[in-house]
């Protein structure tokens, strides 16, 4: 079996998602110089309350952990790129695990109770097939030893995509609706609220917002990356 593997490995190469060279067997999504080569975002307090100020003076966040720095045409643009929209949402899962056990290391998020993930629009995921952070989420809770809790934050409204707006209209989009199936699910919980990158934080917002319906919740959030916008 292991021949046939071998031999299917030579014609069809899996290639590295930053720079397309064949990856070795034991190496996945990006060759080890690619890997090496990853933004990841130093956990220390400078960053940290960078990634807090996003949601300073409009929404209760206790705490924000991003993984990877988010730059037009980097190395994690094309990583997301690929888990949204070229049909590897395994992708979530390795970033879920590198992320994970570095959150862990740095004991982040030990009083959490839930996870739960931003949601898709019902349309939007049967036409993509998954939503791009499941599998992230997924691994996240196997790892800090959390439940996974999805189908309780709902998206019901459609938005034309984030990227095509300016900044102005992202925070002020009343379109992106969410609803909150359970209200008391979460009573006096920690939630973990978790998306793929935070830019202007106007969707972690509104669904924070909902959340907050809950008596006594309290909300953190975990992204695979982050970028600024002016």
């Amino acid at each position: 079996m292991q021949f046939l593997k071998d031999i299917f490995y030579v014609f069809y190469p899996n290639l590295c998602i930053n720079c397309e060279i064949a990856l070795l067997q034991n190496e996945k999504f990006l060759c080890t110089f690619c890997k090496n080569d990853l933004p990841i975002i130093d956990d220390n307090e400078h960053i940290n309350v960078t990634l807090m100020s996003t949601f300073y003076g409009r929404v209760p966040i206790e705490d924000v952990r991003s993984f990877l720095y988010y730059q037009k045409d980097g190395i994690t643009q094309k990583i997301i790129h690929q888990l949204k929209y070229k049909n590897q949402p395994q992708i979530g899962g390795f970033i879920g695990e590198w992320f994970g056990y570095n959150l862990v290391e740095a004991n982040v998020f030990k009083g959490i109770d839930y996870i739960v993930p931003v949601p898709l629009h019902p349309k939007k995921q049967r036409k993509r097939g998954y939503n791009q952070v499941t599998l992230f989420g997924e691994t996240l809770s196997k790892i800090l030893g959390v439940e996974y809790k999805s189908n309780v934050l709902i998206r019901y409204s459609t938005t034309k995509t984030q990227t095509l707006k300016q900044r102005f209209e992202r925070f002020s989009d009343s379109k992106t609706k969410f609803k909150l199936a359970n209200t008391t699910i979460f009573e006096n919980k920690h939630v973990l609220l978790i998306d793929d990158v935070i830019t202007t934080g106007a969707t972690i917002e509104a669904c924070a917002n909902e959340l907050l319906k809950t008596k006594n919740i309290t909300i953190s959030v975990a992204t695979m990356a982050y970028t600024q916008k002016a």
